[in-house]
């Protein structure tokens, strides 16, 4: 038989170890998005790319738009 301070001990130890058990994680997959460039930087670049011709004024226009609307 168990006497009582060894009882009382088990109980705290269940206790105190049943709520961390749940605070593995459970695998969520958690991602976040760090942003180092501003929007004038954003439309800077954009500008850019127009002028060089890596994209065309339809792509310049859509991508602007998304840049401006956020």
């Amino acid at each position: 038989m168990i006497d009582r301070k060894t009882l009382i001990a088990l109980i705290a130890a269940i206790g105190v170890s049943l709520p961390l058990a749940a605070c593995g994680g459970g695998g969520a997959d958690v991602k976040s998005e760090v942003k180092t460039t501003t929007t004038g930087q954003e439309l800077t670049d954009l500008k850019k790319a127009l002028d060089s011709g890596a994209i065309t004024q339809e792509e310049y226009e859509r991508e602007r738009k998304k840049i401006l609307s956020r």
